[in-house]
Formats: structure tokens, sequence, C-alpha cells
């Protein structure tokens, strides 16, 4: 099983000064430590349950940029973009930048959007679930549509592309992986088997993620996809530090259920030291599971 880094608490002691050594120095230890993935949020506004708007918070690729030049293995990518951020085509572009640049380590992180607070902060359009739900079905399609050799138009029902043009293509072939975040039963895990490569899935027991994951893979035999070529990952909250046996069992519950990465944020008021901490007491055991 695989450990994945998610960086997304910015308000540290030092404000902002403290922001680029601080990451970078996570980054790295997160990269000499073993782990697979760093990934950061994509908001505007920090979470209301993490402070709300008063705390810091870095715009998405801007920073995955800057740690593409500060590690050499990790994977990079958001948990996750919502679809409303961006038009499509320029989030395709960005991700195809970050791949270029990182040396084939981008993936894209995809959902539905849901932090209205944020669009009515920033005058940014937030339609009805149902559409977002439609944006992200195109969104979808119009980035493997760039990804590939097809660089005529997208006509959907909310965006038309006149030319779906990415040069330089991503260095990953086919693309880079797409990850959905979100586990809604009708619509989300659908979108997954439909397209993604993985699927991220918020911890609430061992028996929620196994009925996920079943329905998960129900859609891809419906869809006529080989469920196991979908890659099921987790992010949870847990005190590693304070009981890493504690957390080693749980992990084998779940990698028991075909789950093969776990996400969690720096532990302590050190992101760097807790990341290091991190990987030297679980990382080498989880990776036996």
């Amino acid at each position: 099983m695989k450990l994945a880094i998610h960086y997304s608490r910015f308000g540290h002691p030092g404000g902002p000064e403290s922001l680029a050594p601080t990451l970078a120095a996570t980054a790295r230890a997160a990269d000499e430590g073993g782990c697979s993935r760093m990934t950061v949020m994509d908001h505007w506004f920090q979470m209301e349950n993490l402070g709300g708007p008063p705390e810091a918070m870095l715009e998405c690729y801007t920073t995955l940029g800057y740690l593409a030049a500060t590690t050499s293995r990790l994977q990079l990518g958001a948990l996750v973009t919502g679809v409303t951020y961006r038009p499509p085509g320029l989030l395709a572009k960005q991700v195809a930048t970050l791949d270029v640049l990182s040396g084939g380590r981008a993936f894209l992180g995809i959902g539905a959007a849901w932090y209205e607070r944020e669009h009515l902060g920033l005058g940014v359009a937030f339609p009805p679930l149902a559409e977002r739900f439609e944006r992200l079905e195109e969104a979808l399609q119009i980035c493997r549509q760039m990804w590939s050799d097809e660089e005529g138009p997208y006509e959907g029902r909310h965006y038309r592309l006149a030319e779906t043009v990415c040069r330089p293509r991503p260095l990953q072939e086919p693309r880079p992986p797409i990850l959905i975040g979100g586990s809604g039963e009708r619509k989300t895990l659908r979108l997954v088997a439909r397209y993604a490569d993985a699927c991220n899935l918020f911890v609430t027991s061992p028996a929620e993620v196994a009925h996920k994951i079943d329905v998960l893979n129900r859609h891809c035999e419906e869809l006529g996809r080989d469920p196991a070529t979908v890659e099921k990952t987790i992010l949870g909250q847990w005190d590693i530090l304070a009981n890493p046996d504690g957390f080693l069992r749980a992990m084998e519950d779940y990698a028991a259920l075909g789950v093969s990465t776990v996400w969690t944020g720096p532990p302590g008021d050190d992101p760097a030291a807790g990341v290091a901490r991190l990987t030297d007491a679980v990382g080498s055991r989880l990776a036996s599971i």
C-alpha cells in the first residue's frame, strides 16, 4: 500500500514568507521518504472547517509547479480541482504543462465542486449540482481529447472548443492519469467507471468503503470495463504517530478491499518534520501491506 501526502493548511506561524520554504521542505521529506504522491487543495478560500477565508490559501497549479521544481519522484496533482474553477481547455493545458515541467509526474484530480462561498466571493458562476455534473463529464471528455491526437472541435452542451490543441503534449503515455474525487453512487462513481483511472473516497469505515467499491465495480461491469483497472484510493484523518500499529492494522482492512493508496496530512505544527516522522514510523511497513 502506498502513502500519499495531502497539504491543506497554509497558515504557518512565519506568515507568507514561510510558505515557500516550508512547502519545499515538506515535499522533499515526502519525496525522500518514499511517498507516492503529494497533493494540494484546489480552493480560492480556505474551507470553513479549517478556519475559512481569513486563513491562507494558495492557488493550486502555481503551487504544484513550484513543487515540481523541488522534487524528483513524487506524482503531483490536486485533490481535487472543482470543475467550475477553470474552463476545461485551460485546465487541460495547465495539467499538461505540469506534466512536461515535472518530467511526467502530473495527474488530474477533479470533482463536481461544492464550496459555494468562494464562488460568490470571487464572482464565479456556481451552477446547480445537476449542471455541475454535466460540466464535469464534458470537462473529462475535453481533457481526454486534448491529450490525444484529436485536435478538432469539441461541441458540448456547456463547452464549445474550436480547436483542442495542446502543445507540448503531456509526457506521459497515453496521457496523465485522471482521478475523480467523491463517492456519489449514481453519478460520481459512474463517471469514474467511464472516464477515470482512479477514485478517491473519504474514509468513514471499511464497511462503507467496501460498499462504495462494490457500487463502482458494478458500474464498471455495466460499461464493459475491468474493475481492476480503476485504482482505489482513500483520504482520512488519523493520529498516525500516536498509534502507528493501529493505523497499519486499519490499512490492512482497506487493502483487503482493493485500496492501494492512502492520503493523509502532515502531522504536527512542522509539516516537513511531521512527514519525516510519519515515513519513518509507517512508510516501509505500509509498503509491505
